[in-house]
């Protein structure tokens, strides 16, 4: 094992011991931004508490125009983990432990990384982007930053990613009329029957989609996660909610997409439909603009040396740096398919080679 290795891991080891846990959305700007703060000399250090448990803190050395994400937060652990999951394993291959992949692992690679160099660097450090309430990025972009390129750590396999879908959820209720179920009137008065409906001729206007393309991806990415309403049997639902989410492609428009599936049903039969979280995709902007602005990522890419991977279906906050007029690409150590997941894990063969390249760009003219 490298030195640069067991020291990425030295740091590992200590930020997955940090309950960073999201929700209950509880992190304060002690625990782990104290132990950040401490492997940084050098750098100017601005932490700032945007509630909720959302904070964030920009450690910056030199004047930089480049600047690296990584969020500090996690998701709750499942009980299927199989060991207490604050606590760092290393096995031959891997670093086991909540959040290793997703991102702490990234956030070891840029300290050990930044220990080594002297160079202009900038890294924001974050802890809300598992609660889909996007504080720290919006905070940050919306004062005067003077960054024109974003380097944001998902598990990317150790390849620049490009592009990726965007996000929206919605919240949607449905009004019935309360009556006996024996009535003729029940399949149009219930507004579970209302909901039901909706949903057919929402999953038949997805699968209509599935010839549209961009960078890779195809198709419109849809999902019904929660039916709910009515009182039993016999009677006939007064009310219904649905909560639904879709995942389109950079060259679809959200307000679009909303406008549709909110005249997939009756007139007067939908009661609320809420928008309760968006997120671009990447690259942000129209069909013309993503397409710029994805030729513009390739060439800071290509820049840097950094491998270009291929589109992917998960959203990042790199489409709130791209919205805001920055060069953004997602690039870190890990892959997405042990993120979220009880044991998460990251290679230790990803995790050399991203303190490696972190390194090789802090050391870069940002």
């Amino acid at each position: 094992m490298s030195a640069l290795l067991a020291r990425t891991l030295d740091h590992l080891d200590a930020l997955v011991a940090f309950d960073t846990r999201n929700p209950p959305r509880e992190i304060g700007t002690g625990g782990v931004f104290d132990y950040l703060r401490a492997q940084l000399p050098g750098f100017r250090i601005d932490v700032v508490d945007h509630g909720a448990g959302a904070v964030s803190m920009l450690a910056v050395r030199g004047a930089p125009r480049r600047v690296f994400n990584v969020h500090m937060d996690t998701v709750p652990a499942s009980p299927a983990w199989s060991a207490d999951p604050h606590r760092l394993r290393v096995t031959d291959e891997r670093a086991i432990g909540l959040g290793a992949c997703d991102t702490k692992g990234a956030a070891a690679c840029l300290l050990a990384a930044a220990a080594d160099t002297r160079g202009d660097a900038a890294i924001l450090f974050t802890t809300d982007e598992e609660a889909n309430d996007a504080r720290c990025i919006a905070a940050f972009l919306a004062r005067e930053h003077g960054f024109g390129e974003a380097i944001v750590a998902e598990p990317t396999c150790g390849e620049a990613v490009l592009a990726h879908r965007g996000i929206s959820s919605v919240l949607m209720k449905f009004r019935g009329v309360a009556g006996h179920a024996s009535g003729a009137h029940a399949p149009h008065a219930s507004a579970l029957h209302q909901a039901v409906r909706w949903g057919g001729a929402a999953l038949d206007f997805v699968e209509a989609q599935a010839h549209a393309r961009f960078g890779g991806l195809t198709g419109l990415r849809f999902n019904i996660g929660r039916i709910e309403g009515g009182i039993k049997a016999n009677m006939i639902a007064p009310s219904a909610e649905v909560r639904f989410g879709f995942r389109p492609l950079p060259s679809m428009s959200i307000d679009a997409l909303h406008e549709r599936f909110a005249t997939l049903v009756e007139a007067g039969a939908i009661e609320r439909y809420e928008e309760t979280f968006r997120g671009p995709s990447l690259p942000a902007g129209d069909v013309a603009d993503a397409e710029r602005r994805r030729l513009e990522a390739r060439d800071l890419a290509d820049a840097l040396e950094l491998p270009i991977g291929n589109a992917v279906d998960f959203w990042t906050e790199a489409s709130l740096f791209s919205a805001a007029g920055l060069t953004a690409i997602v690039y870190g150590p890990g892959d997405i398919a042990q993120a979220h997941a009880a044991d998460e894990w990251v290679s230790l063969d990803q995790l050399a080679a991203a303190t490696a390249t972190y390194q090789r760009l802090l050391e870069h003219r940002a």
